[in-house]
């Protein structure tokens, strides 16, 4: 019943956009903190941007700082995180993850995938 979903994933040229789109269903994200992770081949997985808890306000890795936005539309339940300036190093999975904020349930997506072409 609850469940995370991504789309969005794809190849792109260096230098493009893409929007990864993460939709819940079973639960609304009001009552939890999202983030992204990201994997490249051979490599371990790493946050790449998280709402805090507290502040409810996005906090972005270094590599992506600038480059990638994370948002949200409540009436669709669902989190997006807009890439641009895309780079090959950007190749890998992207997973969606929520933890509930006074709980303990969370909830992983099972990826979409994206490369980047230089």
């Amino acid at each position: 019943e609850e469940r995370l979903v991504e789309s969005g994933g794809g190849l792109v040229q260096a230098g493009g956009s893409l929007r990864l789109s993460c939709a819940a269903s079973g639960f609304t994200f009001e009552d939890f903190t999202v983030a992204w992770f990201r994997q490249a081949p051979g490599k371990e997985r790493e946050a790449v941007t998280c709402v805090s808890s507290n502040s409810r306000t996005a906090h972005y890795a270094d590599s992506v700082k600038g480059r990638f936005t994370l948002s949200s539309d409540n009436a669709k339940n669902t989190v997006y995180l807009q890439m641009n300036g895309l780079k090959s190093e950007d190749t890998g999975g992207y997973y969606c993850y929520a933890k509930q904020i006074l709980g303990s349930r969370n909830f992983w997506g099972r990826g979409t995938q994206v490369a980047v072409s230089s």
